[in-house]
């Protein structure tokens, strides 16, 4: 269960709530609620880092963008801190995103290798977020196209993988097989209206065969989000149904 906490570059300070626009804040009360791992920019974790060291793991992305850019630039992630700076904020992975289909692709496997290199010099996991983006993509979610970019990721040397939900335990089930063992973990994806319905889907991500999720907005836009962390957390580590950790909720 990771909290992706990089939100306020890739989307703005709108994301938020407006009483978490502290970042401490919401940071605060998710450890509270026992995640299992934040990830977050270096400048970030830095920042925060009395509301979370020592108290939860920490994963810093090292990649990331701003919806201020032209459209036509929204599919290339730019260098957002040093691997060095992961080092010494004492991280347990580091993470970058790879947008498969895009014009930019070649650019971000460049700062994907260089961050890969020299994470398996230090020993340290590397997590991709293997996103399917692209002019030629209609579909982000299909099932194939999906399986491609985790079959991309793996042959990329991928410790763990991030990417999206295919919308079934069935076709989530073949994502999987494709990973070959790697990990895979769900995108939170954007907030959900009907919470227990996020929970059904992250109970057939665990069914599927996957090795958990890496959530924000559908944590931080709950009106409780303790209470929220433990209901995935409990889907996650227990095995509980989504109708059971539903009741953590209410």
């Amino acid at each position: 269960m990771v909290f992706a906490f990089d939100h306020g570059v890739e989307h703005g300070p709108s994301d938020f709530p407006r009483e978490f626009l502290d970042p401490r804040k919401i940071i605060s009360r998710v450890v509270e609620g026992g995640v299992d791992a934040i990830m977050m920019l270096p400048a970030m974790a830095y920042q925060t880092r009395d509301a979370w060291a020592g108290r939860t793991s920490l994963i810093v992305k090292l990649t990331s963008k701003t919806n201020l850019r032209p459209p036509d630039e929204r599919l290339r992630q730019s260098t957002f801190g040093l691997f060095e700076e992961a080092v010494s904020l004492g991280a347990d992975a580091v993470a970058a995103t790879v947008y498969w289909g895009s014009q930019f692709e070649d650019q971000m496997l460049e700062k994907w290798f260089s961050i890969k290199g020299k994470a398996d010099l230090y020993g340290i996991p590397c997590l991709q977020l293997a996103y399917p983006r692209g002019p030629s993509i209609k579909n982000i979610y299909d099932v194939e196209v999906v399986r491609y970019g985790v079959r991309a990721a793996v042959e990329s040397g991928a410790d763990l993988i991030k990417t999206y939900y295919t919308g079934s335990e069935e076709s989530f089930r073949e994502v999987v097989k494709v990973a070959s063992g790697i990990p895979v973990l769900m995108s939170g994806g954007p907030p959900r209206e009907n919470f227990l319905e996020f929970l059904r889907d992250v109970e057939n991500v665990m069914r599927a065969g996957g090795s958990g999720v890496v959530v924000g907005r559908n944590v931080f836009r709950h009106p409780n989000p303790e209470k929220a962390v433990k209901a995935i957390s409990a889907i996650v580590h227990e095995g509980k149904t989504a109708e059971e950790a539903y009741q953590l909720v209410k």
